[in-house]
Parts: structure tokens; sequence; C-alpha cells
């Protein structure tokens, strides 16, 4: 299967200085961004995720695909190049194959993320206010998110 990046060819690639911030937690400029090089980190609420800087890496598919605003801050921590795309859904509907790239991309941070989730409540045995924020977490995970109010699909 291609790379992602194959995908962008032909499209305008932009750069951003170390410490500029690409996406805003809870912006909702709905902009898909793509590295093509450079470190990015992935804030949550002043706490980082993540630490990217594999060529290929998408930015702001949560909140392009739940018509959302984003969910946490990416900031470059080098100059960074990357494709930004307004027409998000336009690309990632654009090919099959993007789509299940995207799907393989989400499933992995689910993977992970339930992963954590599970060694976190094995290792709270016996605490039960930490079990049940845990159990909670879980529970969400395994459920679809409702529509929000006034969407229609």
């Amino acid at each position: 299967m291609p790379d992602i990046l194959d995908y962008c060819k032909g499209r305008k690639a932009q750069t951003f200085k170390s410490g500029t911030v690409l996406i805003q937690e809870g912006g909702e400029e709905h902009k898909l961004f793509v590295l093509i090089s450079g470190q990015v980190e992935i804030m949550r609420k002043d706490t980082q995720v993540s630490y990217v800087e594999e060529p290929g890496s998408m930015f702001g598919e949560m909140s392009c695909l739940l018509d959302m605003p984003y969910t946490a801050t990416v900031k470059a921590l080098s100059d960074v190049e990357a494709y930004v795309l307004d027409d998000a859904i336009g690309f990632l509907s654009s090919k099959p194959e993007i789509a299940l790239e995207v799907a393989s991309l989400l499933a992995r941070r689910l993977y992970y993320t339930t992963s954590y989730l599970v060694d976190l409540q094995q290792q709270s045995a016996g605490r039960r206010e930490d079990l049940d924020l845990v159990d909670k977490i879980l529970a969400q995970l395994s459920q679809t998110p409702d529509e929000p109010k006034g969407k229609s699909r």
C-alpha cells in the first residue's frame, strides 16, 4: 500500500518554525495535517501525551471525522514541514486506501489506549476509586459516541 505522503503529492506543503502551534486544543478549523518532516509534540490539557517525528503522521483527523473541536494541541518542536488539508473529508474519502490508512491509525491508537487502561485497572486492584474511573473510560471506549446535538449524518 502506498504511503499517505504519496497521496499528498502535488499539494502545497507549508513550513512552521519551531515553537509554532499547528493545532490548538478546542479549535474548530477542521484542518488535517500530514507531517513531511520535523518533530511535534501532542499536548492535552498542558500534558504531553505524545511526541511524533514519523513522516506521514496525521494530526486533526479526529476533529474532522467527528465534526468536533480539536482534542489536543500540536506544537512544533523543530522546524516542521507539513501538508495542511482544508478539505479533510474530501481528501479522506477520495480513495479507499486513504480511509484504510486512517482506520489502521485509529485502530492502533485504540489498541494502545485500551491496553494502557487495562494495565492501569490491573495495577489499581484494591483501590476502588481508581478502578471506578478506569471502568468508566473502558465503558466509554466500547460505546458508539452520541451524535452531537443538532448534527445529522
